[in-house]
């Protein structure tokens, strides 16, 4: 399984709680006609946290590029944001070891409340000073 975090363009808030369960939905349908299983997905207005399972000739930017592209197209389409929507380029992933789901299930479901009390950037350093990621480089 993978963990997969992406935000909007500029972090704009752009899922506003009313829409998001319909963009979610919109979204696990999509990916599941990709043979891209979502087994949780929420977020709060300017990112969103899935976890999914690939098929085995899938890799994981595949599988985003397939529903991050998908998304922003029918987002527009639908006009549910009154400007234009769009993701971000970048994301992170990380795979989830069997033992952590329901851990990181836990965690996707509470994003609302995770936020308020720790910024989107907030967790975004914690995450990689956790993990240690941009050691020795440049």
């Amino acid at each position: 399984m993978i963990h997969a975090v992406w935000r909007t363009k500029n972090r704009f808030p752009f899922l506003k709680k009313e829409i998001r369960p319909v963009i979610f939905e919109h979204i696990r349908q999509n990916a599941k006609s990709k043979q891209i299983f979502i087994d949780s997905i929420n977020g709060v207005e300017d990112h969103i946290h899935v976890l999914l399972g690939l098929n085995a000739d899938m890799t994981i930017a595949k599988a985003i590029q397939l529903i991050k592209g998908e998304a922003s197209f029918w987002i527009n389409k639908q006009k549910l944001t009154a400007a234009s929507f769009e993701w971000a380029d970048e994301y992170y992933a990380v795979s989830v070891s069997e033992s952590q789901l329901s851990k990181v299930r836990n965690y996707i479901s509470i994003q609302e409340e995770h936020h308020r009390k720790k910024s989107f950037q907030e967790e975004c350093d914690a995450f990689l000073k956790l993990y240690d990621f941009g050691r020795g480089q440049g």
